[in-house]
C-alpha cells in the first residue's frame, strides 16, 4: 500500500483537572526524525514514546505536540491559607502597635499586601502526566498515530494515481517514438547520400549498405526501450507489493532516467528528441512525488 509521509493526527485524553491534547504532524524525510515539542511529557517516557512513533510511522520528519487545557476548577492560583493568616495576624499586630487604623479601604489594601507575600499565592502547575493517568495518555497518543496513518493512506492513494498515470504517459511516449523509427532510418540514409553527393564521392552500393547497417546499429534504441518498459513494470509492481516502497522506487527512477537519456543521445531525430524531453518532464514529476512516499 502506498502511503504519504505527510499527515496529521490528533488524540484527546480527559484527565483529572483538565484536557490533554496530543497532536502529531509529519512531512517527508530521509529517516525517522522525531521531535517532542512539549515539556509536559515526563523524561522517563520520552524514549518509549519516540520508539512507538518510529515503529508505527516509519520514515518522516515527525513532530508531536502536547497541550494542556485546565478545567475551570483547576485554573487559577492556589493560596496557602495558613501562611496568609499568619502574615495577616502579624501585620494587624504591627498596625495596632503603630496606631494605624485598618477599617475601610485600608483593610482591602492589607489583604492585597498579604496575597503578594512570598509563597502565599502559587501559580505553579502540578504534575499533569502521572503514573496513574499514563494509560489514558498512551491511548490518546495511539489515537493520534491512527489518525495520522489514515491521513497518510488517503494522501498515498492520490500520489499513486498521479504517479501511475505518469508512468503510463512515459510508456505512451516511447510507443510514439517507435512510430518515428522508419522515418529516422530514411532520414539518416538520405543525409549520408546527400553529403556524399555534395562531396562528389562515388559510393559502392554494397559497401554503403554494410556501413549503413553498422551505423544504424550504433543508433539503435531498441535495447533502451525494452529496459525502460521493464523498469516501468518493476516500478508498478514495487509500488503495490512493498509496505514502504519509497526508497526502492527512488533507485528504479534513476535507472529509468538512464534509459531515457541514452535514447535521447542516440535519437538523431528532432521529433524523437521532443518525445525524450516530454518523457524527462514526466519522470521529474514522478521523482518529486516519490520523495513523499513512505
Amino acid at each position: 500500500m502506498v502511503k504519504s509521509m505527510t499527515g496529521y493526527g490528533k488524540g484527546v485524553a480527559q484527565l483529572e483537572g483538565g484536557t490533554l491534547t496530543v497532536e502529531i504532524r509529519s512531512v517527508n524525510g530521509k529517516g525517522a526524525d522525531i521531535s517532542v515539542k512539549s515539556p509536559l511529557l515526563p523524561k522517563d517516557r520520552d524514549v518509549a514514546v519516540r520508539g512507538r512513533l518510529a515503529a508505527a510511522l516509519g520514515r518522516g520528519s515527525i513532530d508531536m505536540y502536547l497541550t494542556w487545557q485546565p478545567s475551570e476548577e483547576a485554573r487559577g492560583s492556589r493560596i496557602d491559607k495558613a501562611l496568609a493568616q499568619q502574615y495577616l495576624s502579624e501585620l494587624k499586630e504591627l498596625a495596632s502597635e503603630a496606631g494605624v487604623p485598618l477599617d475601610g479601604p485600608a483593610a482591602a489594601t492589607l489583604l492585597g499586601s498579604v496575597l503578594r507575600m512570598p509563597d502565599v499565592a502559587s501559580n505553579s502547575r502540578p504534575e499533569i502526566i502521572t503514573e496513574d493517568n499514563w494509560p489514558l495518555v498512551e491511548k490518546a497518543i495511539d489515537e493520534a498515530i491512527a489518525a495520522l496513518d489514515a491521513y497518510r493512506i488517503t494522501e498515498g492513494q492520490a500520489l499513486r494515481r498521479d504517479i501511475t498515470g505518469r508512468i503510463q504517459n512515459i510508456l505512451d511516449i516511447f510507443d510514439e517514438i517507435e512510430g518515428y523509427e522508419p522515418e529516422r532510418v530514411s532520414a539518416v540514409r538520405e543525409r549520408i547520400l546527400k553529403a556524399a553527393e555534395e562531396l562528389s564521392v562515388k559510393l559502392d552500393p554494397e559497401r554503403f549498405e554494410q556501413e549503413m547497417i553498422f551505423y544504424l546499429e550504433k543508433l539503435d534504441t531498441n535495447e533502451e526501450k525494452v529496459r525502460l518498459r521493464q523498469h516501468c513494470q518493476y516500478f508498478l509492481e514495487t509500488l503495490d507489493a512493498e509496505d514502504a516502497p519509497g526508497r526502492k522506487i527512488g533507485f528504479i527512477i534513476q535507472e529509468m532516467g538512464r534509459e531515457i537519456n541514452t535514447t535521447g543521445s542516440k535519437a538523431n531525430h528532432a521529433s524523437i528528441q521532443k518525445c525524450v524531453v516530454r518523457a524527462k518532464d514526466e519522470l521529474e514529476k514522478i521523482r518529486e512525488q516519490s520523495m513523499n512516499i513512505l
